[in-house]
């Protein structure tokens, strides 16, 4: 981190970005590829807000057709095609299957008609075809579902995704065309000059250290945190953001085999019961929060909430509270408006301040590259089609017997290499070859190898345990982390500390 500040304090930016979630990332990424010179800072972790709280679906959201915006689920759809694409070590298809009711809010042929019209507006770039189902197609997907008062269903697809390393490696590709990036570094108020901003104080919030980054741009991507900084240039703004909570619940063992779209009984509101990591994730809420964005915390109300309505669609399960293994939340950093905050517009907009800051206001995360994409175009339009990739992007065109083979490793673990890192699989594979000693395992659910956690200092830029466990490899999600593994990362980030 120390040569990152060096540098920061040393140049003058042609932008610089505040907040590394998931539009800052991408910002900083697409405007370092357009040649600009480039700065990154985010106060925490990268992703460690929003951009990894999410319910891990790219997807065109089917349900903001209830709220009339086909324009919005009509570019989700193409920015879901785009993220297969380019990121399919991270983006995967995933079925949903929606069982319909008697009672339901939304009848079955509602359902079936919106799913028809998703679709449709999905043209060429759908996954893959919907199905209308009887109800015993739906109990025969789904053997474990509620059958009193089932109607039937609709099975259609959308996306699955790595939030936290989608967003890292957007970071990653910033800095690989030039940008120079640094997590846990605050900014801690705005530099003026004759009542222009032309840069930031900043903080190391691990060293220590003050200084200033400046800059010829600054634009503000710091979701739900930005009506905080929006008052560091404004003492008396109004506030431009909206803040609604999501919890989601990690629940031992998979409940289903699809992914679940289920209407709450109790209001409008759907939710998701989804397969993930061989687990079960359940969520999310969508209620008003007041409070500071550093303080969200899940709350009993909101698991009871989630444990109700799956209880009601699946019977059999207890849904005890021992099998939950963890449980996270987080803030969508929406555009202030009125209405119920499941109501709430995901569009984004920018707002200029007098001084020139640009505040990157609303949006959803499966929209995070064009939202990236008007940023910049909203300070300088390019009109050619701009290619657009990730830092494990590329085909992968060894075997995993061969890569197996070459790297005296067991396929399950080349295997897991190669989902989490796509095409930069190799790289971790190279530290291993250079020094035996990192092929050691210090995880066997997921498999992980030393080389991983060298791979996620030296490269990746990890700097606490919480990094590692979080969000680089997702551990801390499939329960409690092993004493065994957390002195590995311990070790590992000591080991790093000394290189720098």
């Amino acid at each position: 981190m120390q040569r990152n500040i060096e540098s920061l304090s040393k140049n003058t930016y042609d932008l610089l970005v505040i907040g590394g979630g998931i539009n800052g990332a991408a910002i900083a990424h697409l405007a370092a590829k357009r040649g600009l010179k480039v700065a990154l800072l985010e106060k925490g972790d990268f992703a460690s807000g929003t951009s990894s709280k999410s319910t891990k679906l790219i997807h065109g959201g089917i349900r903001y057709l209830e709220n009339l915006e086909v324009d919005l689920v009509y570019e989700s759809l193409r920015e879901r095609h785009i993220q297969l694409t380019v990121a399919p070590h991270l983006v995967k298809p995933l079925p949903f299957v929606i069982p319909v009711y008697q009672y339901d809010k939304r009848p079955l042929w509602m359902m079936q008609f919106g799913v028809f019209l998703y679709d449709l507006l999905a043209g060429k770039y759908r996954v893959k075809p919907r199905q209308n189902l009887s109800r015993e197609d739906v109990i025969r997907l789904e053997p474990g579902i509620e059958q009193k008062g089932l109607k039937g269903g609709v099975l259609y697809y959308d996306a699955q995704m790595d939030d936290a390393r989608l967003c890292l490696e957007n970071v990653l590709m910033a800095e690989e065309y030039g940008a120079h990036v640094a997590n846990y570094v605050k900014a801690v108020s705005f530099l003026k000059e004759n009542g222009r901003v032309v840069g930031v104080k900043a903080q190391d919030m691990l060293g220590g250290k003050a200084f200033e980054v400046r800059a010829k741009r600054v634009i503000c991507t710091a979701g739900p945190w930005t009506n905080e900084l929006l008052r560091l240039d404004i003492p008396n703004a109004k506030k431009k953001v909206r803040t609604t909570k999501g919890i989601h619940i990690v629940y031992k063992g998979e409940i289903s085999k699809h992914a679940i779209l289920i209407g709450s009984q109790s209001d409008r509101r759907i939710f998701f019961v989804i397969p993930w990591m061989g687990n079960s994730l359940i969520g999310t809420t969508d209620t008003d929060y007041i409070g500071g964005p550093d303080d969200v915390k899940v709350e009993q109300p909101d698991i009871d909430y989630l444990l109700r309505e799956s209880r009601r669609v699946f019977p059999a399960l207890d849904f005890s509270p021992s099998k939950i293994l963890a449980t996270f939340a987080g803030l969508r950093p929406l555009v202030r408006q009125g209405g119920s905050a499941s109501k709430v517009s995901r569009k984004h907009l920018f707002y200029t301040s007098q001084s020139g800051v640009i505040f990157v206001v609303g949006g959803k995360y499966t929209t995070y590259r064009k939202v990236a994409e008007d940023c910049l175009n909203h300070i300088h339009k390019i009109y050619e089609k701009e290619e657009f990739q990730v830092y494990g992007s590329g085909a992968i065109t060894e075997s995993l017997d061969a890569a197996a083979r070459r790297s005296g490793l067991d396929k399950e673990v080349v295997q897991s290499l190669m989902d989490t890192y796509g095409a930069r699989y190799k790289d971790v594979l190279a530290l291993a070859q250079k020094d035996a000693s990192l092929k050691e395992k210090v995880s066997v659910n997921p498999p992980v190898i030393k080389a991983q956690l060298v791979y996620s200092v030296e490269t990746e830029m990890a700097r606490t345990v919480e990094d590692i466990t979080d969000r680089r490899l997702s551990l801390a999600y499939r329960g409690p982390v092993p004493e065994h593994t957390r002195v590995a990362i311990f070790n590992a980030l000591q080991l790093g500390e000394v290189r720098e």
